[in-house]
């Protein structure tokens, strides 16, 4: 009789398991949902059942019933005006409750270990004036992080683990410091709740962000034999093959909701600069198209000035270059620019606060309507060779470049033979500046932190840099 009851009680605790739903990580306590939108809501039930969600701030029921085979659902809510705490109920027999539920801005970071890099720093790495943010977290505060933990996968992923945490030190140290800044910004700025889902792996390529479908249409210099199991993927390359991020950390969370992307990675992909255009504006348009989000804005980060194999060389003048070209080409997209915050001796460069708050420059000037600031990084526009110097013209806003009385530093100036050399510059009118050098006499061109190891020091009135520029176009091979 008691193996009778044990069994029964086994066979109940097993029926009540599978009944339950189960919620991907961007669901949970103290998450937080896009405001003015039809909100995604989706998980796991048993299959067959009738599940039905409401939500506190409308007190409003809707139903579906979950998918025959794999148990899949989705619904979509309206979501109000920033604000909260609100509870979201879910039920398919078994109710589960969501509670702390705000409504505001959400922002998905992604990238490689510049975006990973934690507020507390990696070893004998810090991020600068964290410390201060990390103790000085409230809970109060209504900035939300979700984490989702590193997952690579040959196949698609039907979950990932994560989790929602509030604004407390101990989640703060542990978080993006670019996306943490980024989110300290926009909420400060903005004054309403602000939700940040980090989806990141440091050293990881571009295409390992991509969906299979993508590579194969777009890419088919990728080999795709790892994911037919036709080929071993290394422990140590497991984040950066095609697709297995995407497999593994994009996938199982599609299609939360969310404003807008944040973008720092191309580290990985510095020697393949013409490709990587290609690559971004695909990575762009799938996730606008995975998650439903078609206006969805994405900011990205310009690699930072770095010693690499060798100071001297341009990789990092033809990368950004090319970083620059990708988002040019999209609608609702930019970039930050990072020549003045590079560090020779580290690739993780110490001052994400100024990454996070350009990022946020960008948004709040684009996106949130604060024509107050201007975000955006003065581009080069024309060259005038006059009297043995080069005049270069800036597109920038109204109040122009910076500093004015100063020398700039960053420039290099080459004759025909191509041969660049350090060069004087200053601030000649309120869009131009002045670049000379007396070994060469007769200029043709200019290039401004085009080595790998440079500091610039050329910005707009709001303290946001000029990007690395040519005004020649010289192949690679023939540049030097």
């Amino acid at each position: 009789m008691k193996k009778l009851i044990l069994s029964l009680a086994v066979l109940l605790a097993a029926s009540s398991l599978q009944a339950k739903i189960t919620l991907p990580p961007v669901f949970g306590d103290g998450m937080v949902l896009q405001q003015n939108t039809s909100a995604a809501i989706f998980a796991k039930a048993e299959p067959g059942k009738t599940v039905t969600v409401k939500t506190s701030w409308n007190k409003k029921k809707v139903s579906t019933t979950a998918d025959s085979e794999t148990g899949k659902w989705l619904v979509r809510v309206q979501t109000p005006a920033a604000g909260g705490p609100y509870e979201v109920t879910i039920s398919d027999g078994e109710a589960v409750t969501l509670h702390d539920v705000l409504i505001g801005e959400v922002w998905w970071a992604s990238g490689q270990s510049n975006m990973e890099m934690p507020m507390k720093g990696y070893s004998s790495q810090p991020a600068k004036d964290a410390t201060k943010y990390i103790v000085g977290a409230k809970a109060s505060r209504p900035i939300r992080i979700c984490n989702i933990q590193r997952q690579s996968s040959i196949t698609v992923k039907d979950d990932c683990k994560g989790s929602w945490g509030k604004n407390v030190p101990n989640v703060v140290a542990n978080t993006s410091a670019t996306a943490y800044f980024f989110a300290d910004a926009l909420q400060t700025a903005l004054d309403i709740p602000v939700g940040i889902i980090v989806s990141s792996w440091g050293g990881s390529t571009i295409e390992t962000w991509i969906k299979r479908e993508v590579i194969e249409k777009e890419f088919p210099e990728f080999s795709l034999k790892h994911l037919d199991g036709e080929k071993e993927v290394p422990q140590r390359k497991l984040h950066q093959w095609a697709s297995l991020l995407y497999n593994g950390q994009v996938a199982p969370l599609i299609p939360f909701t969310f404003k807008g992307m944040i973008w720092y990675q191309g580290e990985s992909n510095r020697t393949r600069p013409e490709q990587y255009i290609r690559l971004q504006q695909e990575y762009v348009k799938m996730m606008r198209s995975e998650f439903q989000v078609p206006d969805a804005p994405f900011y990205c980060v310009q690699i930072a000035p770095y010693r690499y194999d060798d100071e001297n060389n341009t990789e990092v003048g033809y990368f950004c270059e090319a970083q620059q070209k990708s988002v040019e080409g999209m609608k609702h997209a930019g970039y930050v620019t990072t020549v003045d915050i590079g560090q020779h001796g580290t690739i993780h460069p110490c001052r994400k606060q100024e990454v996070g708050q350009r990022l946020a420059w960008l948004a709040l000037r684009n996106d949130y309507g604060m024509d107050a600031i201007e975000g955006k990084a003065p581009t080069f526009k024309s060259l005038e060779i006059k009297d043995g110097k080069a005049y270069v013209t800036f597109n920038v806003d109204g109040l122009g470049l910076s500093p004015m009385g100063e020398d700039i530093p960053g420039f290099e100036i080459a004759g025909a033979d191509r041969k660049f050399v350090p060069a004087k510059a200053w601030r000649e009118h309120r869009n131009q500046v002045k670049v000379w050098s007396d070994e060469v006499p007769e200029p043709v061109a200019v290039r401004y932190c085009w080595r790998n190891w440079s500091v610039g020091g050329l910005f707009n009135n709001f303290g946001v840099p000029v990007g690395p520029f040519r005004t020649d176009d010289w192949p690679a091979e023939k540049a030097e």
